[in-house]
């Protein structure tokens, strides 16, 4: 393949998710869990502009505090995009600009979402015209929630959630996210929860070694029914969360006191995302919810995966 010169600045875009159901295994030998999880892709967005050079760098803006950020090879979009030009035999490199508008460690899929977008921006701006099958697959190295972030929609993922089939999902889904001032850490939740399992060993059953997602999930997603899906929603992450951020309880009660359906904790936390049943509600509880000096912010899903809007 002849890779032609890069020779202009691409934009790609992709977004958060919440998982509306998540399953966690059982502890393996090899440190992992296997999970089943809903996940839904919502209208926040990461932004990332490409453009050419000679090594791989990677700066931040946008509308949370991105100060924090590693931006040496660490970075999740820095790997990515340095994955697909060990892949496609690219010699060059690439220069990042990424706004954010994710939770930073807030369980959605920022980092993700980042490393899905540079991918698909990397290889419009090179040229090396990789088929999505490849790109998945390199997503799939990177980490458990890249392959969703490159699909969007409504997805169950099993494995360690990079394994996708499609879901149906009718019509739209309307949420209320509570962000917290704080992240958390994605392996040191799921430590809590191996520790949570331990200490109540007599009281729970033992985890599945292969969960699934639940019937009622599938249904109420395709039926586009946001009662019957809050009925429903799970997060085995949630109990070990609460227990490293207690007040995150207090969070989820001011939401569904003042019109959430339900709410949950999503991913490892420590976003809350809020459902209710239509925009007008979501704009209420957004408003509630800041009047009590809650961060919170609407979304709807699902909406579309990573995807090019200026090439």
């Amino acid at each position: 393949m002849t890779i032609p010169e890069a020779s202009t600045v691409v934009h790609a875009r992709a977004p958060g998710k919440i998982n509306v159901f998540l399953k966690v295994g059982a502890l393996q030998d090899d440190g992992y869990h296997e999970l089943a999880t809903a996940f839904q892709a919502v209208s926040l967005y990461e932004d990332v502009w490409a453009s050419p050079a000679d090594d791989f760098s990677v700066e931040f803006s946008g509308s949370i505090d991105t100060s924090g950020l590693v931006t040496d090879g660490s970075n999740l979009a820095i790997k990515a995009a340095r994955a697909l030009a060990r892949k496609a035999g690219y010699r060059g490199g690439v220069r990042l600009k990424i706004s954010k508008n994710v939770p930073i460690a807030g369980g959605m899929g920022g980092g993700s979402a980042d490393a899905a977008a540079t991918l698909l921006a990397c290889d419009a701006l090179w040229g090396t015209e990789a088929s999505k099958d490849e790109l998945l697959t390199i997503a799939a190295k990177l980490g458990a929630d890249v392959p969703f972030a490159v699909t969007g929609g409504t997805a169950i993922g099993t494995g360690r959630g990079d394994q996708l089939s499609p879901a149906l999902a009718k019509g739209q889904f309307h949420w209320v996210l509570a962000v917290a001032e704080f992240g958390m850490s994605t392996p040191g939740v799921y430590a809590e929860l191996d520790r949570h399992r331990e200490r109540h060993a007599q009281d729970i059953f033992p985890a599945a070694h292969q969960p699934s997602v639940d019937a009622n999930v599938l249904q109420a997603l395709r039926a586009g029914d946001p009662a019957m899906l809050a009925e429903s929603m799970y997060n085995d992450l949630q109990a070990p969360a609460l227990h490293l951020a207690p007040g995150l309880g207090r969070v989820l009660e001011l939401g569904e006191e003042n019109g959430a359906l339900a709410g949950i904790i999503s991913g490892s936390g420590p976003t809350v995302a809020f459902l209710v049943s239509d925009s007008d509600s979501a704009l209420e509880l957004q408003v509630a919810l800041s009047a009590l000096r809650v961060h919170a912010v609407r979304a709807s899903g699902p909406v579309h995966g990573a995807r090019l809007i200026h090439a």
